[in-house]
């Protein structure tokens, strides 16, 4: 166990976690929403924290991350846990654990261990994924401090819930991130995630004030919040509030969890999503889940010229010269080198 980081001690032996937006009041012998952090007569403690149950060399096309080092590999690592509670969760069994099986989740893993693993394994970055990072804080923070100094890059795949505080104090470390922009709806996020919408769209904007290159990724799931007016309305935020040059994934639903009946999204409407989001103005607008149906591909948003051909994770040509269009000369935004 760690002390964690970021609460309040209250009357009664209770607490006031401020590391995510729950900002969940505990008390004496609970846990917060997350399941990972747990008050015991007044200190809270992280329960994950070098827990790792998840570890592996992933190309970073996967995160998914379009515009930061393409080709690169990135050393990903999580514990158990998240904060939130999606109907559609792809990696529920590690996600959504039993809080008797917490404790007892993984194997310790220093934050020197992990730095040491990327480094022999030729990567350029640590990615914290597959569950929800904010909830292994303290771990991830620690890592990313010495993986920075290690000239690695350092990489948030997450759902976008922390709170300012916590994320100004890890924002030093944070080269990139990938948030899930699951829908855009009080009753989508109400109904399918168990979260306030209005939280993740101002934490989007934190990302973004911070100056941490972001992409937004939407998993279109039918009949939940494939309809144009959602589409239209998340790539208008994207467009307007964060940037034109901020990359919006959309990517194919496969029936999983609890969200068995639904059924895969069709092509047509990830394609439809994709005129969308072109229509509000992004520049770069990829489609996920679907290799070869050429929604995956990088292209000049001036002259429109193929730049990075891509073949699900694979890059079957690259022609970005230091961050520009080898024809018109246009900077393409994100981080190349």
């Amino acid at each position: 166990m760690k002390e964690a980081m970021f609460y309040e001690k209250l009357a009664g032996g209770r607490v006031r976690c401020g590391l995510c937006r729950f900002r969940c009041l505990i008390g004496t012998g609970k846990r917060g929403h997350c399941r990972v952090r747990e008050n015991r007569e007044g200190v809270l403690y992280s329960l994950v924290y070098g827990r790792v149950v998840a570890e592996h060399v992933d190309p970073i096309e996967k995160k998914p991350l379009f515009h930061v080092l393409p080709g690169s590999r990135s050393y990903s690592v999580a514990t158990v846990g998240c904060n939130f509670r999606c109907l559609h969760c792809q990696n529920y069994s590690i996600a959504q654990p039993e809080e008797s099986s917490v404790e007892h989740s993984g194997g310790f893993v220093a934050p020197e261990s992990i730095v040491d693993r990327a480094l022999v394994a030729g990567c350029s970055s640590i990615s914290y994924t597959y569950t929800e990072p904010t909830i292994f804080f303290e771990y991830a923070l620690e890592t990313a401090q010495l993986a920075k100094s290690a000239g690695l890059r350092n990489i948030f795949v997450t759902n976008g819930y922390i709170t300012n505080e916590a994320l100004a104090v890890i924002a030093p470390f944070l080269d990139a991130a990938n948030i899930d922009l699951k829908g855009f709806s009080d009753s989508f996020y109400r109904d399918a995630v168990g979260a306030s919408f209005a939280e993740v769209l101002d934490c989007i904007r934190e990302y973004k004030r911070l100056g941490i290159w972001l992409e937004i990724t939407t998993l279109v799931i039918p009949n939940r919040n494939d309809s144009d007016e959602e589409l239209r309305g998340i790539a208008e935020f994207i467009a307007k509030e964060i940037g034109p040059e901020t990359p919006w994934h959309v990517t194919q639903f496969y029936p999983t969890y609890r969200l068995t009946a639904e059924p895969r999204t069709p092509l047509a409407t990830l394609r439809a999503a994709r005129k969308l989001g072109l229509a509000a103005g992004l520049r770069y607008v990829y489609e996920g889940n679907v290799p070869g149906e050429g929604g995956e591909s990088s292209s000049c948003p001036s002259c429109g010229a193929v730049l990075i051909k891509r073949y699900g994770y694979i890059i079957e040509k690259n022609l970005l010269t230091r961050g520009r269009c080898p024809g018109c000369g246009v900077p393409i935004e994100g981080i190349w080198e």
